[in-house]
């Protein structure tokens, strides 16, 4: 059965009206913090040469200015990625009936 996770999405600034995608990647470090995977200290240097169009579209997407946080965030999706669908699932009926949707 699939394990509920809460959710906390203040590691990705909120916007006005947050796209799917940019709540999507909050649920994944959301995801991964909740796993232990973003506790500690920043120990590992990660390095790699990437094709700027491809940072440059991912920063452009995503909002996220800082390389760190564009790979962090990449990573933790690669985490949450097996997880998300069964997380999602789980969610049916958590949203009371009253709450206003304003739609």
């Amino acid at each position: 059965m699939p394990q509920t996770i809460q959710l906390r999405t203040s590691r990705i600034p909120n916007r006005p009206k947050q796209t799917v995608r940019s709540r999507r990647l909050g649920d994944a470090l959301s995801i991964a913090e909740q796993q232990g995977l973003l506790s500690g200290g920043r120990t590992l240097t990660l390095r790699g040469r990437m094709p700027s169009q491809l940072v440059e579209r991912a920063k452009k997407k995503t909002g996220i200015q800082s390389d760190s946080k564009l790979i962090e965030v990449a990573l933790a999706n690669i985490v949450a990625e097996d997880e998300y669908a069964d997380w999602l699932l789980a969610q049916k009926g958590t949203v009371s009936k009253e709450l206003n949707l304003e739609f």
